[in-house]
């Protein structure tokens, strides 16, 4: 959210106060607005790209017969008021103020939802004070839960609807990030056949794929680097579409914006009935790139990608329409090559040039949208852990996976040798980019009530037309399942099959972690044991529980008969920062046992835990500890504050050792059917996917893994 100094109250009476602001203000204000436009223009090479770039294929993938004068202009005032209501009122005025902490998607509502009301599943993995600015900001009859937050937070099924839809959500906007694409490449691609009707097909699929590959060879630079060099290429296809859209205007249709009264998309819908209502599922992809506004909101700032979309995405998009339908009605029959049949010949290769270089940028918006998405599930556990890599210092939201990169890769190819054409992939792209809306109105509409505190009767302003008009755009792509929709969906199912099962197993762990805690008195009993001795050595204990101690420590010691004299239980602790100041990287709490201390290590997103020894770490701790038993006041034993810091000292010298525990199911016989596939696909996905704690650049000698089966 943005802070903003308090103005100085104006006087009660007379004129109000005149004094200049300080030039301190003036060139700080002057600096904002100098980086909100630089990052406005940013944003044209990662946001805006599928959306801007979609009349490549918007009027080839309808499925037109002898269409009239009156369907054109018909199509036209609904493509107008699809980006008008969805993008303009819905994205740019409405779901960008439900960022989560600048984070935009369906999972970052969720995240906010979570917090505000006691709706989450498992417990996210941030830590959030109590005290922070929106927190403070929130009266106290804010802070209250609503009636809705109540019943969420009774009903376990509507908390489990609401995680479904979250991610739901996801799986298709990553569903959206394969299609992308591979639809915007093949389409400008495509244009090659026109003049060289020789061009074959199989040759098109072989240059896209190949251009393909390359997009994503180049992502491990960063978004930074990557929307600096594809800024300019989208500039000006944003600038030079829409003149030639105003020339076509001229030329061929100078009244089309008479179609901007809704008039016309009555009598299209009176005039063609089912017909006009399939064709939604063309028109719909006017839209689509839309959600990327708000899915790659971690990747720039609200104001940025307001400033880009109202100022040059959503003009440059309703000139360019009018311009194609304005053709197209004086050549009804070209609709199935609508762009390029409408761009002159004398500047026909230079717009073909920009169009297969926007198309490739038109790709990295639903690319780095998916980075963001995965980045999120993965950091509150809902997704298997994959590796996030932080490409700025300055931007949480810029990541980028390796892994991910490579599946999205091999699936965009794939779709492209599989389907070929543009209408097919069409098709299923219609179903991704209308899902994820509704998704988002749905949650917008739980943020208003829940956390926002909206009004009911604005709520109501902004449920009823968005679910009417998404739900009539759904209901048409629907019908286009067997005609390709079948992809998005069989790939979000895998994907969804995968989450609920990562889920599922994260659940039961956690279920038996806090179940069995090693508590303070259980822990003093389990060192008093006479066969338990405690051995020289400092050991570093590493658990995921902040509020007790891992079931791993009992069955360690129960093990073992032992436990080292001078042991810190590490727990890792992700902050929304860039870096955590080095006085706070790291904070002690004595525990009650001798010689047993809690050590919380907090890092921010741009802090790097590969540290390039496992020294690092452990002169950092005996640092923070030795500081904290001086200052110390609390001294629950009889030994000296010299004597504490002095068997510290012993112990790291006797050698350091780094115990990490891995909990494991036992699937056993007796285990119910539903447990047997479940729990066993999870401990697949557990044994191939990164582990929980990084590897803090401990040497190998040093290390020790501790395992422990949970028999289900």
């Amino acid at each position: 959210m943005d802070l903003e100094a308090a103005a100085p109250p104006r006087p009660r009476g007379g004129s109000p106060a005149t004094a200049p602001p300080p030039p301190a203000d003036r060139e700080t204000d002057v600096g904002n607005v100098r980086k909100n436009i630089f990052l406005a223009y940013k944003t044209l090479g990662v946001v805006f790209g599928g959306l801007v770039t979609s009349p490549l294929y918007v009027y080839p993938s309808m499925n037109l017969s002898s269409p009239t004068e009156a369907d054109y202009l018909g199509i036209y005032s609904i493509m107008f008021w699809t980006l008008t209501l969805i993008g303009v009122v819905k994205y740019v005025g409405i779901a960008l103020n439900a960022d989560d902490h600048g984070e935009g998607g369906t999972f970052a509502m969720y995240s906010l939802l979570c917090r505000h009301a006691d709706i989450g599943i498992l417990p996210s993995k941030r830590g959030y004070s109590e005290e922070e600015p929106l927190l403070r900001e929130q009266s106290a009859t804010a802070i209250r839960p609503s009636k809705l937050g109540k019943f969420f937070e009774r009903s376990l099924t509507a908390r489990r609807v609401l995680l479904f839809m979250a991610i739901l959500g996801m799986c298709m906007l990553i569903g959206d990030g394969i299609l992308t694409p591979a639809i915007s490449v093949l389409s400008a691609i495509d244009g090659l056949r026109g003049p060289f009707p020789s061009v074959s097909k199989p040759v098109v699929e072989a240059l896209s794929a190949a251009i393909l590959i390359g997009l994503f060879l180049v992502q491990k630079y960063g978004t930074s680097k990557v929307s600096f060099l594809f800024s300019p290429i989208m500039a000006a296809w944003t600038f030079t579409t829409p003149i030639v859209g105003i020339y076509s205007i001229v030329r061929y249709y100078p009244g089309i914006f008479k179609a901007i009264s809704p008039h016309y998309i009555v009598h299209f819908f009176l005039r063609n009935k089912t017909q006009g209502w399939q064709l939604l599922g063309g028109t719909v992809l006017c839209i689509t790139g839309a959600e990327a506004m708000f899915a790659d909101l971690g990747h720039f700032s609200k104001k940025a990608i307001q400033i880009a979309f109202l100022s040059s995405i959503y003009p440059s998009l309703v000139l360019t329409y009018a311009g194609q339908t304005a053709y197209l009605i004086n050549n009804v029959n070209d609709f199935s090559d609508g762009f390029y049949k409408f761009i002159p010949r004398p500047v026909y290769w230079p717009m073909f040039v920009i169009a297969t270089l926007a198309a490739i940028v038109a790709s990295q918006s639903l690319i780095s949208a998916t980075f963001s998405v995965i980045k999120q599930s993965v950091v509150l556990d809902y997704f298997p852990r994959v590796k996030v890599v932080h490409t700025s210092h300055q931007k949480e939201g810029e990541v980028y996976s390796p892994e991910i990169n490579y599946i999205l890769m091999v699936l965009c190819v794939g779709v492209i040798l599989g389907f070929g054409g543009g209408k097919e992939i069409g098709n299923a792209f219609g179903v991704v980019v209308i899902m994820v809306m509704l998704i988002t109105t749905i949650m917008l509409t739980l943020v208003m009530i829940i956390i926002w505190r909206t009004p009911p009767v604005f709520v109501g302003m902004f449920f009823i037309p968005f679910v009417i008009m998404e739900g009539s755009y759904v209901s048409a792509v629907f019908t286009k399942i067997p005609e390709g929709g079948w992809l998005p969906f069989a790939v979000s199912m895998i994907l969804a099959l995968i989450m609920f099962v990562w889920y599922y197993g994260r659940q039961r762990k956690i279920e038996y972690e806090m179940a069995n805690k090693i508590t303070m008195e259980r822990l003093g009993e389990l060192l008093a044991m006479p066969e338990v001795q405690r051995v020289p050595g400092l050991c570093f204990f590493y658990s995921n529980i902040q509020d007790g101690l891992t079931p791993i420590l009992g069955h360690y010691i129960k093990n073992m008969s032992s436990l080292h004299t001078v042991t810190i239980f590490v727990t890792l602790r992700y902050l929304l920062v860039s870096k955590v100041d080095q006085r706070e990287r790291v904070l002690i709490k004595r525990l009650g046992p001798k010689g047993v201390y809690q050590c919380t290590v907090q890092y921010g997103y741009a802090d790097n835990l590969s540290l390039k020894g496992g020294d690092d770490l452990v002169a950092q701790v005996m640092r923070c500890l030795k500081r904290h038993i001086a200052m110390s006041t609390d001294r629950r034993s009889s030994v000296s504050m010299e004597e504490e810091i002095a068997n510290l000292e012993a112990a790291s010298l006797a050698g350091v050792v780094h115990v990490r525990g891995k909990m494991r199911f036992y699937v056993g016989d007796d285990a119910g059917c539903f447990d047997k596939v479940m729990l066993r696909f999870y401990e697949f996905l557990h044994s191939i996917c990164r582990s929980a704690l990084p590897a803090l650049g401990m040497p190998l000698q040093q290390r020790v893994e501790i395992g422990m089966l949970y028999k289900v």
